[in-house]
């Protein structure tokens, strides 16, 4: 190999967690010192002098505390000027898409040093807020002067506001639902799958020293709906959703395998990023085609398999992301791998190891590079997504060198685009009968259901969505039946007392 050649190569030479349990709300750090605190853990972690190298700095999209500027801030705690330094975007998807840009820019030639970072305090604040006292960080910026993150809102239908059908964990329940009717199993059978995965998830978190959860609880715990675990959104308790009050924070730094050799970082830490994909769905969630799989998903898994040669059983270490079940459910089946055999973990999962928001795959990210350090010349998988299974990217690395030069061309949006089904149209102010698609039942804190909310299908074919009442016993009664789904199920939909749709199944008399 030339030098030339080392140049265009891609590494990740260091990552750095953190991981911050204050005793008291005022040792509590803020999010831009987490973040300060990572990157010199990268630079420990690469043994060299690092940070006054970087010539672009990427900060992670963050909502636990309104800066002005965070990632100019950060960069003059750090005593550095880099020639880039960007706020970059929301999404659960930005940091693997970050360090695979950098990759890309180095492949085609740039000598680049990128360091991405990211980090939550969500759990200080909300400390905060509950006792009525303002942690001493760097005084809030008003609403006008906070910084506006990319991606930080996506495209939403009229009818998703009305309903008030906004949160990311009122939709993955609409795939969770009509990803089990498709493969044929009841209620019970797609919680009891979800429990015994989350399981796995949990163990790995229990080893994980920057874990916000290390209690590894198991399958039976997890999927038993009490006080303690509440519904969120049918079908999911509170032990299957992302966690994001913790206080965590974790960086990650890319350049080419020739500077890295320069700097005097060993060659037994570095990561070849061999490539990846990326690909989105339609960013309106009622503008899909299905809800029972992600032709984008799918697009950017299979991509990741040919990279691998076409085997995903050499993956020997994977990170499926894990807001919610479903995602690596559905992933796991793409694959055509059992977790029971292949780990779908490094990190812990969102729920375990910690949600902090848009930048819990940077910390997977750290956790793979530790098992393929450990592991030499093994593969690893990663797979962010991001929004409302919106945004998709994987990445494969391992300590070998890649068998051909990286891809610098990764969107496989042509061949997800072409997999799509034809989108239903949304039919606004729709009434009449309509068969239900999916749906989900929202609950209050004390597990009291709230409403329902039903997406369903008129004669035409056209999509509808509409809610029930809580009062309306009988229906809530039929959605969370654990022994039969309620996909297909027949009803009508007309004007509710306010205005908004309600649907209400078919009465059949005997």
């Amino acid at each position: 190999m030339t030098v030339n050649s080392a140049r265009a190569i891609p590494v990740i030479a260091a990552v750095g967690e953190f991981i911050d349990r204050p005793k008291r709300l005022d040792e509590a750090r803020e999010p831009v010192d987490l973040m300060l605190e990572a990157l010199k853990a990268c630079e420990a972690d690469a043994g060299v002098r690092l940070l006054d190298r970087v010539g672009l700095l990427s900060l992670i999209g963050l909502v636990s505390w309104p800066y002005k500027d965070p990632v100019t801030l950060l960069a003059q705690k750090l005593g550095i000027a880099p020639a880039e330094a960007v706020n970059a975007s929301m999404g659960g998807e930005t940091p693997v898409r970050l360090v695979h840009e950098a990759a890309k820019r180095i492949a085609m030639g740039e000598d680049l040093v990128a360091a991405i970072v990211g980090g939550e305090a969500s759990h200080a604040r909300g400390q905060a807020e509950k006792s009525g006292v303002a942690p001493p960080w760097t005084p809030a910026a008003s609403k006008e002067e906070t910084v506006r993150f990319p991606s930080s809102r996506f495209a939403m239908s009229p009818i998703a506001k009305q309903l008030g059908v906004m949160n990311p964990a009122q939709v993955y329940p609409f795939y969770e639902v009509a990803a089990q009717a498709a493969w044929g199993q009841t209620p019970a059978q797609g919680m009891w799958e979800s429990a015994e995965l989350w399981a796995r998830y949990a163990a790995v978190a229990a080893d994980n020293p920057y874990a916000w959860i290390r209690s590894a609880p198991d399958a039976e715990a997890i999927g038993t709906v009490n006080a303690d675990n509440r519904l969120i959104n049918w079908p999911y308790p509170k032990l299957m959703v992302a966690n994001p009050a913790v206080n965590q924070s974790a960086a990650i730094v890319v350049m080419s395998l020739a500077r890295a050799r320069e700097v005097g970082i060993a060659e037994e830490k570095l990561i070849h990023i061999w490539g990846g994909a990326n690909a989105v769905e339609p960013e309106d969630y009622l503008h899909r085609d299905r809800y029972d799989h992600s032709t984008a998903q799918t697009a950017v898994l299979e991509r990741s398999v040919a990279i691998a040669g076409g085997d995903a059983g050499r993956f020997r270490h994977l990170e499926l992301y894990s807001c919610f079940p479903v995602v690596p459910k559905m992933a796991l089946r793409t694959l055509g791998l059992d977790p029971g055999l292949h780990p779908p973990t490094v990190a812990g999962g969102l729920t375990f190891f910690g949600g902090p928001l848009n930048n819990y795959m940077s910390h997977a990210i750290a956790a793979m590079v530790r098992a393929l350090r450990a592991h030499t010349g093994e593969l690893g998988l990663l797979y962010g997504q991001g929004g409302y299974v919106n945004k998709h990217h994987a990445l494969v690395l391992s300590t070998a060198l890649a068998p051909t030069p990286m891809a610098t061309d990764y969107s496989v949006q042509a061949v997800a685009d072409a997999a799509r089904g034809p989108t239903p149209p949304l039919r606004e102010g729709y009434a009449g009968p309509a068969v239900i698609e999916t749906y989900t039942v929202r609950y209050a804190r004390d597990g009291a259901p709230i409403d329902a909310i039903i997406i369903a299908r008129a004669p035409d074919g056209g999509r509808v969505m509409a809610s029930a009442p809580a009062s309306d016993a009988e229906t809530i009664a039929l959605l969370t039946s654990t022994q039969r789904t309620a996909v297909g199920v027949h009803g009508q939909v007309q004007a509710g007392a306010a205005g908004a749709p309600v649907w209400t199944p078919a009465r059949f008399t005997a």
